[in-house]
């Protein structure tokens, strides 16, 4: 069993959004790749053990996402090419947003942010969320992506066959294991064991883990080309109420998570809780190069509080 699915069998029944989870790690990951066609809702709903309703709704999720096309109700859709995808929806170098400046859910605006980013010689990132989700579906369609430009013999001249980086560092903080979450947590006792621990807590643990081990194997394939990797975790006493991803000191993304009251059903046991899903939060770019003064600042601010959280209250952590 893999990370992805041992986070959505781990969690009881899953919802449509573990199973949307799942499906975009494989994507991610290379499982399934551009052109191919998902598996029918009939085997997805004997593999993940749901109803065919909540099959429809992950498969809604994705297409929104921009991760399916060729949606019909005749044959099981197919995996986008995200490259056009992006230029499609207005993807461009410098903003974190579409053809007319307004700001992209996070899984969609990241990517190209993430891609533009490799482009130097020596990549930083850094990184403040809540489970690290977008973060390392970003990095595993680049970490295809270096793959493929290794594979091309130099000097071809044929498209993405340019330089690899030398050297990735990547240092993500997250919060701490111990702490009580502001969010995602449940509204009340009902999600409560009987031997004290939170349903919602443990399920949000899980993906915290699932997914900061699946960046870092991410990271670590990239090394198979030659570059530099180093990634390190570190936990945070707090819950953070934003999103920060820092790319090579010189930008700034930034989103807010947008706290909401829903219902799910965690190991058999219905849960009301609070909740925010990061992946839809837009995301905001701020650029140090040929920008404003106030973007300038507020990226070294960034840079600068990040720092600080690193150096100060944030403490090792051990994904598991």
């Amino acid at each position: 069993m893999t990370s992805e699915q041992a986070a959505v069998h781990g969690a009881g029944k899953p919802t449509p959004e573990d199973v949307a989870q799942a499906l975009r790690a494989r994507i991610a990951s290379g499982d399934l790749v551009a052109g191919q066609a998902l598996p029918t809702q009939k085997n997805l709903v004997a593999e993940f053990g749901v109803q065919r309703g909540v099959v429809r709704q992950a498969l809604r999720r994705l297409q929104e996402d921009g991760l399916l096309t060729e949606v019909t109700r005749g044959a099981p859709p197919r995996i986008a090419d995200r490259g056009a995808a992006g230029r499609t929806a207005g993807a461009r170098r410098g903003a974190a947003a579409d053809g007319d400046g307004s700001p992209q859910e996070t899984m969609v605006a990241l990517r190209p942010r993430i891609m533009a980013a490799f482009e130097a010689d020596h990549v930083r990132i850094d990184a403040l969320c809540l489970t690290a989700e977008s973060l390392s579906a970003a990095l595993g369609e680049q970490r295809l992506r270096i793959r493929d430009r290794a594979a091309l013999p130099a000097g071809s001249g044929a498209p993405g066959a340019g330089a690899l980086p030398a050297t990735v560092t990547v240092r993500v903080l997250l919060p701490n294991r111990d702490i009580e979450l502001a969010f995602p947590r449940s509204v009340s006792a009902a999600g409560t064991r009987p031997d004290g621990s939170d349903l919602v807590h443990q399920r949000w643990l899980q993906q915290r883990n699932a997914h900061g081990t699946v960046l870092g194997d991410h990271l670590m394939g990239m090394r198979s080309a030659g570059i530099d990797v180093d990634v390190r975790f570190k936990a945070l006493p707090f819950t953070p109420p934003v999103k920060l991803y820092v790319l090579n000191g010189a930008e700034a993304l930034f989103a807010y998570y947008k706290v909401t009251v829903r219902e799910t059903e965690i190991h058999r046991t219905s849960v009301e809780m609070y909740d925010a899903l990061g992946d839809r939060s837009p995301l905001f770019s701020f650029a140090s190069v040929e920008a404003a003064q106030r973007d300038r600042a507020f990226v070294a601010e960034s840079q600068a509080w990040f720092d600080a959280l690193w150096e100060t209250i944030a403490t090792d952590l051990a994904l598991g």
